[in-house]
C-alpha cells in the first residue's frame, strides 16, 4: 500500500443542529505522483462535507483534508455513537482503496409537539377529542397525559394514560370529557380545558381546548312548556268555577212517552192492544212474489277486502367490487381486477374494472377508502396510509382470495382521507395510476411479480388521494 492515513481525533461528539470537524492526514508513501479522491460513507454521510474532495501529493509528502459533520436537529440524527468512514481512491491505482474509520457521537435532545383534534368539542353529556403527540427529538419519549380546567367543571377519561414514542413517530391519545353537572334548560356554555403532556425532568407541554356544553332542552322549549302548563291550570279553574248545567232532553221525552202509554184507571185490560198486535196492524203485508231481501256480504266488492296485501319489495343487495369481478370473470377468462372508491360526502361509487377510473379528478373530493377484488391472481393484499394517522393497521395487511372483497382505509368521519396505499397480487403483477391533489396523475407504475409496491402521494408531502386506476 502506497498510502498512510490518520484521523485527528478518531472520535468526536456533536450536538444536533451544530457542527464539528475532524482532520484527516494523508501521506503518499509511493514513488510516483498520485491524486486521491475522498468520499464519505456510512449513515452520517448525508451530513458530512469533505474539503478538499481531491488531493494531489508527490512521493513522500503529506496533505490534510477536513471532515465537517453537521447533523440536523431532527429525528434523523439518531442519538448515540455513529461509525463513519472515508473512502480514499488513488487515481493511479484505483484498486488500492483505503477506508479509514472513526466514531461520531450525536448528543440526545428531546422535542415534543402536541395538537388537539378538534380544538373545540361539543356535547350535552360528553365530548370526545383526540390528542396527537409528535416526538421530534432523536430519543425515545415516555410521557403521561392528564386534563384539567378552571372550576373543576369536567371529568377526563384518557386512553392510554401513558405513551412511549420512538424518534420521528407520533402517538394518539383518545380523551373523553364529561360535565359534572348537566344543563337541563338554557343556552350552551363554553368551558375551557387543558390537556398536559408530562415528561420527567421538564415542564409539561400543554394544549388548550374548549368544551361547549349544550343544554338538554333549549330555553324556548322550557318557556313554551311553562306557558302551556299555566294555560291548562287556568282552563281547569275556569271550568270548575263556571261549570254549565246540562240536562238531557232525551230523559224528558222518555218520561212523556211513559205517561202517554200508561193505562187510565177506567180502562180494562181487554181494551188495550198489545205492542205486537199494533206492530202487525201498522206494517203492510208484503207484495206477492216478494221474499226476504238477500243478505249482503259485509266485505262487499266480491270479497276483495279479504285478499292479502302485496308484500313490500325487498331491498337489493349492495353491489361491491367482488360482485363486479365475479360477473366479469364469468364472461371472460384471464386476470381481472374490479374496484370502487368511497368519496367523502358522496359515499361508495359504482364498481369499475380493468383500468377504468374510480373517484373524481379536479373536484377536490378526497378518497376515504377503497374496495378491491381480483380474479385469476390467486388473491390480493394491501394496506392504506392516511394523511394524518398514517398506517392505521401497522404491519397487519388486509388480504382476500379471488372473488372476495378487500377494503383499504376507513369510512369513519373522524379518520382523515387516504394519501396512498400498498398493493400486491399473489400471482402476476398489478399496475396502477394515482391522481393526487395539486399533483394530478402521477404516472403508470407496476409491481414486481408477487411483490408489493407503495402508490400515491409521497409520504412526506401528505397529499390527499382523489382517483385511481388498476390493471392486472
Amino acid at each position: 500500500m502506497s498510502l498512510w492515513t490518520s484521523l485527528e481525533p478518531a472520535s468526536v461528539t456533536v450536538d444536533p443542529g451544530s457542527s464539528t470537524r475532524v482532520r484527516l492526514r494523508v501521506r503518499n508513501t509511493g514513488d510516483v505522483v498520485d491524486e486521491y479522491r475522498f468520499e464519505p460513507v456510512g449513515d452520517v454521510a448525508p451530513w458530512t462535507v469533505v474539503e478538499p474532495q481531491t488531493l494531489r501529493l508527490y512521493p513522500g509528502t503529506t496533505g490534510t483534508v477536513e471532515l465537517t459533520f453537521a447533523p440536523p436537529r431532527t429525528s434523523d440524527a439518531v442519538a448515540g455513537p455513529n461509525p463513519y468512514a472515508v473512502r480514499i481512491t488513488p487515481t493511479e491505482h484505483p484498486e488500492a482503496v483505503t477506508v479509514p474509520e472513526g466514531n461520531l457521537t450525536v448528543t440526545p435532545f428531546t422535542e415534543v409537539r402536541a395538537e388537539l383534534v378538534p380544538p373545540t368539542v361539543k356535547g350535552r353529556f360528553r365530548g370526545r377529542a383526540r390528542l396527537a403527540v409528535d416526538n421530534l427529538g432523536n430519543t425515545k419519549v415516555t410521557a403521561s397525559v392528564s386534563g384539567s380546567d378552571t372550576g373543576d367543571h369536567l371529568s377526563y377519561e384518557v386512553r392510554p394514560g401513558n405513551v412511549q414514542i420512538e424518534p420521528g413517530r407520533e402517538a394518539f391519545v383518545e380523551t373523553t370529557l364529561k360535565p359534572r353537572q348537566v344543563i337541563w334548560f338554557g343556552s350552551k356554555e363554553e368551558r375551557p380545558f387543558t390537556l398536559a403532556v408530562r415528561r420527567s425532568g421538564v415542564d409539561p407541554t400543554e394544549v388548550e381546548g374548549t368544551y361547549v356544553q349544550r343544554g338538554f332542552l333549549p330555553r324556548w322549549l322550557a318557556t313554551f312548556f311553562g306557558f302551556a302548563l299555566a294555560l291548562s291550570i287556568a282552563f281547569v279553574m275556569i271550568w270548575i268555577a263556571y261549570k254549565p248545567q246540562v240536562r238531557s232532553s232525551a230523559t224528558e221525552q222518555v218520561e212523556q212517552a211513559g205517561a202517554a202509554l200508561a193505562p187510565s184507571p177506567s180502562a180494562s185490560p181487554q181494551t188495550l192492544p198489545s205492542a205486537a198486535e199494533s206492530a202487525r196492524a201498522e206494517s203492510p203485508p208484503p207484495a206477492r212474489g216478494e221474499g226476504p231481501a238477500p243478505e249482503q256480504d259485509g266485505g262487499g266488492g266480491g270479497g276483495e277486502a279479504g285478499e292479502p296485501k302485496p308484500s313490500k319489495e325487498e331491498k337489493a343487495p349492495e353491489r361491491t367490487a367482488a360482485t363486479a369481478v365475479q360477473e366479469v370473470a364469468a364472461r371472460s377468462e384471464g386476470r381481472h381486477i374490479c374496484y370502487r372508491a368511497y368519496v367523502a360526502d358522496r359515499g361508495w361509487q359504482t364498481p369499475v374494472c380493468d383500468g377504468a377510473e374510480a373517484g373524481t379528478t379536479g373536484k377536490g373530493l378526497r378518497i376515504k377508502a377503497l374496495n378491491i377484488a381480483v380474479s385469476g391472481t390467486k388473491g390480493t393484499s394491501g394496506n392504506g396510509a392516511h394523511v394524518v394517522e398514517g398506517w392505521l393497521t401497522g404491519d397487519n395487511w388486509s388480504s382476500a382470495a379471488d372473488g372476495v372483497d378487500m377494503y383499504l382505509g376507513s369510512t369513519k368521519e373522524a379518520i382523515s382521507p387516504l394519501q396512498g396505499y400498498t398493493l400486491a397480487v399473489s400471482d402476476g403483477v398489478v399496475c396502477q395510476n394515482s391522481y393526487v391533489k395539486d399533483r394530478g396523475w402521477l404516472g403508470l407504475g407496476c409491481t414486481d411479480p408477487g411483490k408489493w409496491l407503495y402508490f400515491g402521494s409521497p409520504m412526506d408531502q401528505k397529499l390527499q388521494l382523489e382517483s385511481v386506476r388498476f390493471t392486472v
